[in-house]
């Protein structure tokens, strides 16, 4: 996009982020909520929705409706390994056109991420109880989300000490700090309760 000091590009790029996290946030809230309140805990412990919505409305639903559902959850799967990916992506051609002193060219752009999918289904495959340590890993990432930004808002803006926008930094920074070790607490609980079946190369 291009870029200039009367008009810089990162106004149109705000306001399209923007605009995306709303959409998102439109198609994901709505379906969160009125899928734990059609079916609350009695989702099944080794899947999602859609292993709720063949239990629970496989008879009764015609397989057209079934096939569209899980047509969409693929598409959904796709898009969003590859907005969850692009900083890896970005990561891996900013390296190579570095060492190559040249732009990637879009064949090895497409290698890069054919490989990177590999990569990621092979250890999905590998180590199939992965899923067991969400709770354990989601609890470590968090500061990287709440604490970390705030933190370092704090660091670079340095804004005046005992101000609104510092008390506001650092209250959110702790909570986030604090929400990670309750996360990582009850993370490491629900392994030990329930226990880990390992199981190499045996997907369930």
């Amino acid at each position: 996009m291009p870029s200039s000091e009367k008009k810089p590009s990162r106004v149109p790029m705000w306001r399209g982020v923007q605009v995306a996290y709303f959409i998102v946030a439109l198609c994901m809230f709505p379906l969160a909520i009125a899928g734990y309140w059609a079916y609350g805990n009695k989702i099944p412990e080794n899947g999602g929705m859609l292993p709720a919505i063949y239990a629970f409305h496989g008879r009764d639903t015609s397989r057209a409706i079934l096939a569209l559902i899980s047509l969409l959850i693929i598409i959904n799967t796709l898009s969003s390994f590859q907005i969850y990916g692009m900083p890896m992506f970005d990561d891996m051609e900013s390296k190579i056109t570095k060492r190559m002193k040249k732009p990637c060219p879009w064949w090895l752009r497409v290698i890069l991420r054919v490989m990177f999918g590999y990569g990621c289904f092979f250890v999905a495959v590998a180590i199939p109880f992965l899923g067991s340590f969400a709770g354990l890993i989601g609890g470590i990432a968090v500061p990287v989300t709440f604490a970390y930004p705030c933190l370092m808002w704090i660091r670079i803006k340095k804004p005046k000490k005992y101000s609104l926008m510092w008390w506001l930094n650092w209250a959110l920074g702790i909570s986030g700090i604090m929400l990670t070790i309750l996360l990582v607490a009850a993370g490491v609980y629900v392994v030990l309760d329930t226990g880990i079946e390992v199981s190499f190369f045996k997907p369930h």
